[in-house]
């Protein structure tokens, strides 16, 4: 397991603490839409406040081209300070003069909440400066945002050189829970992949094929996958480009072990309200496929049923239409209802698994999709690397 230092090795009633979470959520109309991750947060943030330290909170939101005010944290500051219960001070920038000066003024128990940190151009790409920067706002920092670890970024990464630091409640969590998947699963250990892209997923397949006993796959880039196998995909989302190599892992050692559809919820059109009709998946010649059918979906369940391990990134269709629904909730339902040690990565399927209100019956929601992803992949991510310089370091 990786080595670094918790909250739990440091004192920080009195200490100025800077956290990275990660707060970055969907917003509708300059509101929150979707506060898993702010509520993910927010425990670190009230131990810190309520053990006297100045607590101030530092993330990303979406990908800004510059300051772009759609993307401004204020939100997420008003939703944090309902949720915690305490006033939450936004501030309006990263880092300079207003910043060092609000941190500076603030008395303990205060939480400060700094602006989009991709507004700095700096950010993306590590920059020195501002690194130093956001290192002189704590005596302590704590990375407790789990879901941009796999970034190298000046608040992920390069602050650490500057100021100890730590990992929080969170994020020592979620390496917990995918170690154990990546080191020693409960076998027989079930991959249940989905979503749109093939690409997206590719190398977490190869990865872990060799390690698992089933690999489940539906969503959008099980269309890939079938056309590989020879099928006739009609309208449905394809990357040909991706078709060679996904044979090629078809056809590898491993390749025996990935379920495709047997069948597949078919539509006329990318449409809410579309047609829709259950097809073989040996029979798709027109229309698009929105949905693993029936007979897929028992079939998931079952292996899912059966399994000591399942990890789950990915819906199995569009969960969103009432007429593509059903196979995304005929396997959260079944993974909700495993015995097995069960996690949940990427923020798809955590909101299908909160929209059927079964999030509160999984071992582990995981609020990094691509890192953890790539913690699974066995990849070293910059952020906890970062961290275990302080291991054997004052």
């Amino acid at each position: 397991m990786t080595a670094f230092l918790t909250l739990d090795d440091i004192d920080v009633s009195g200490a100025r603490v800077l956290v990275r979470s990660d707060l970055n959520v969907p917003l509708d109309e300059g509101r929150v839409a979707d506060d898993f991750r702010i509520r993910s947060s927010l425990p670190t943030i009230a131990r810190l406040r309520e053990a006297g330290a100045v607590v101030t909170v530092a993330s990303h939101l979406g990908r800004p081209d510059g300051r772009d005010p759609s993307l401004s944290m204020a939100p997420i500051g008003e939703r944090l300070g309902e949720l915690g219960g305490f006033p939450v001070i936004a501030l309006s920038a990263v880092a300079g003069e207003e910043v060092t000066a609000a941190v500076a003024a603030a008395a303990p128990g205060d939480v400060l909440l700094l602006e989009n940190t991709r507004y700095e151009p700096g950010e993306k790409k590590n920059d020195p400066a501002l690194a130093a920067a956001l290192g002189e706002l704590g005596d302590f920092f704590v990375l407790d945002a789990f879901g941009t670890a796999h970034r190298a970024h000046a608040s992920t990464v390069g602050v650490t050189e500057h100021v100890k630091s730590v990992a929080g409640p969170l994020l020592a969590q979620e390496v917990e829970a995918l170690d154990a998947l990546l080191r020693a699963p409960a076998r027989p250990y079930v991959v249940v992949l989905g979503g749109a892209k093939v690409s997206d997923k590719l190398g977490v397949m190869k990865a872990l094929l060799p390690r698992v006993e089933v690999m489940l796959v539906g969503g959008g880039m099980c269309f890939t996958l079938l056309a590989a196998e020879g099928y006739d995909v009609g309208d449905s989302l394809l990357e040909e480009d991706m078709i060679d190599e996904v044979r090629d892992l078809l056809e590898s050692e491993w390749g025996s072990r990935v379920t495709l559809p047997s069948d597949i919820v078919v539509a006329d059109r990318f449409a809410e309200d579309a047609s829709a009709e259950v097809v073989a998946a040996t029979q798709m010649e027109s229309g698009m496929g929105l949905d693993i059918g029936p007979d897929t979906a028992a079939l998931f369940s079952s292996v899912i049923s059966g399994a000591g391990s399942v990890f789950w990134n990915g819906p199995m269709g569009v969960f969103e239409w009432e007429s593509f629904r059903a196979g995304t909730e005929t396997v959260a339902r079944a993974f909700a209802s495993s015995s097995a040690f069960t996690v949940a990565g990427g923020g798809d399927s955590v909101a299908a698994l909160r929209s059927f209100g079964l999030d509160d019956q999984i071992s582990h929601l995981s609020t990094g999709g691509g890192a953890g992803l790539e913690f699974l992949e066995g990849d070293p991510l910059p952020g906890l690397v970062a961290l275990e310089r302080w291991t054997h370091e004052s």
